[in-house]
């Protein structure tokens, strides 16, 4: 054990940018060990990135940046900018996917770039929080538009809602555990179907504009203000926008499973956030051929009140198409987040049995039964809602930070390879964006937003004794050693011998403490280097 801890020391000391960034450009072979399958092409990628953003917001609920505009061109507006903004920050973790071609996405950029407390709490609040309720909520919505032509003229009880749900997390986790193909395939042909929806409300908004009905798409009627114009609702309607685009930067978590990371990670992000944002701004124009501002704020899904004013006896089409979006959005979110969880254990931030995988599927079935545990947690909880406003926040603010983290490995480390290299400028535009959005939203609700950060700051506690802390008890030590071994035994899991996309001798070494079947931590570069 203690040889694995020196063996996590050595590979931690060239941290942050160090040589383990560059050494982790050099590829070599697998081997014959159980590792990660590539099995992600450009097309699955896409349907990763675009099934993830496209959920069921644009469906039900696309009120909230046209409540904070104040009017119909205003909103418009809002949703082409954030687009813009998106694909600039989508471009800067291109960039930072390629420079650091590690599964984790986000989490694994600011551990290497700011060092192991930073990466921690990224990763905390998205164990403890943000996917676990994102997830519970999207399949509470699933379960609602499957039950509600049930109860046509009541509410789906509650415990139909949520049992409803809960199927729908295992089966979608079985899939998930079973083959990385069933998954990647269930996310195209589900995100196939969303796209159809949306073209088909596309469709019918041109139908109507050739109509004559676009009172509202008039330069003197599309900037007419239904409330007075405020800054601070202006900041809120992007924030809803930016929100409204969440998802787009999950294929960061999947990079050592894509076919020919260098090429597909950039290419799909150049098709799938331009193919999102046209989307986003053609949906809303169509909702408002068929209804007024005012009908739209007031309706609770709008796609169906949209179908039910033009399909007729069609309107079906509108609830089903909400479901389908759904589920797709939970399957999605169940293969990403997995392998957050996976990268955070494989750093030594979470128990280290998270880190196996399947000795014949090669997918990581612990981190997928944590996940799918985690959800069906949050489902028997009142306030999830609540949770969710807080932390969104934050989820936010560390996008932020791992832009910020681009500019600074820039800078430390000006000469490792980069094979796509943006102009600098971008990451700035996206920063000075993100630094009006954030302190706007402090000004407007600072009692979310400093909940938010108290939630986040719980984990800094549980750095130091979880991870930092070293030394721990024999005893407790025994005890998770045993509890790793049963949990492998039952997810006939092991080790991976290696990252499926580099090999060096740094990662070679951290993969020996990993096998150690202990929460065991990473904390030398946090003791013997100072963080930038």
């Amino acid at each position: 054990m203690e040889k694995g801890a020196r063996h996590r020391n050595n590979a931690e000391k060239n941290h942050p940018g160090g040589s383990e960034l560059e050494a982790s450009q050099e590829t070599g072979s697998t081997g014959g060990g159980v590792a990660l399958k590539k099995e992600i092409g450009l097309v699955s990628a896409c349907g990763i990135i675009v099934g993830n953003i496209i959920g069921s917001g644009i469906f039900v609920s696309p009120k909230g940046v046209l409540e904070n505009a104040g009017s119909v061109g205003l909103a418009l507006i809002v949703w082409i900018v954030t687009g813009l903004i998106t694909a600039v920050g989508a471009l800067c973790y291109a960039e930072l996917g390629v420079t650091i071609p590690k599964s984790g996405g986000d989490y694994s950029y600011v551990k290497d770039i700011f060092g192991g407390l930073a990466g921690f709490l990224r990763l905390w609040i998205a164990v403890l929080v943000i996917y676990p309720t994102n997830q519970a909520v999207i399949a509470l919505t699933f379960s609602n538009y499957v039950l509600q032509p049930l109860f046509p003229t009541c509410f789906p009880p509650e415990s139909g809602l949520r049992l409803l749900a809960a199927i729908c997390l295992l089966l979608l986790t079985w899939v998930n555990c079973a083959s990385v193909r069933w998954a990647t395939r269930v996310q195209d042909i589900f995100t196939a179907g969303k796209l159809l929806a949306l073209a088909l409300i596309i469709i019918m908004g041109v139908v109507q504009i050739c109509k004559g009905e676009y009172f509202w798409l008039e330069p003197k009627n599309a900037f007419e203000n239904f409330q007075e114009p405020d800054i601070g609702l202006i900041a809120l309607a992007f924030l809803q926008g930016s929100f409204a685009y969440g998802g787009w930067n999950f294929l960061n978590y999947v990079t050592e499973e894509l076919v020919d990371p260098y090429k597909n990670l950039p290419r799909a992000i150049f098709i799938s956030i331009p193919l999102v944002t046209f989307v986003y701004v053609f949906a809303n124009v169509a909702y408002v051929t068929a209804m007024s501002p005012q009908e739209l704020l007031a309706s609770n899904a709008v796609a169906v009140t949209f179908g039910e004013k033009l399909l007729g006896v069609m309107a079906w089409i509108m609830p089903i198409s909400v479901a389908l979006s759904t589920f797709g959005g939970v399957n999605g979110s169940l293969f990403t987040s997995s392998r957050l969880f996976f990268a955070g254990a494989r750093e030594g931030h979470l128990p280290s049995v998270l880190a196996m995988i399947h000795v014949k599927r090669c997918t990581p079935i612990p981190a997928l039964l944590f996940t799918c545990i985690s959800t069906l947690l949050m489902l028997v909880t009142s306030d999830m809602y609540t949770l969710i406003n807080y932390v969104g926040f934050i989820n936010y603010l560390f996008y932020g930070v791992t832009i910020a983290g681009q500019i600074v490995l820039r800078w430390k480390k000006p000469d490792i390879p980069r094979p796509i290299k943006i102009n600098l400028l971008f990451p700035i535009i996206y920063l000075l964006f993100w630094a009006f959005l954030l302190i706007f939203s402090l000004w407007s609700e600072p009692v979310v937003c400093g909940t938010g950060l108290a939630i986040m700051l719980t984990g800094v506690p549980v750095y130091f004794l979880g991870v930092y802390w070293q030394h721990k008890p024999k005893c407790f030590n025994n005890f998770i050693e045993s509890l790793t071994l049963v949990s492998q035994k039952m997810c006939v899991a092991v080790y991976p011998e290696m990252d499926a996309g580099s090999r060096t001798e740094e990662t070679n070494e951290d993969t020996e403490e990993q096998r150690q079947p202990i929460y065991q931590p990473t904390a030398s570069k946090d003791k013997e280097q100072p963080q930038p």
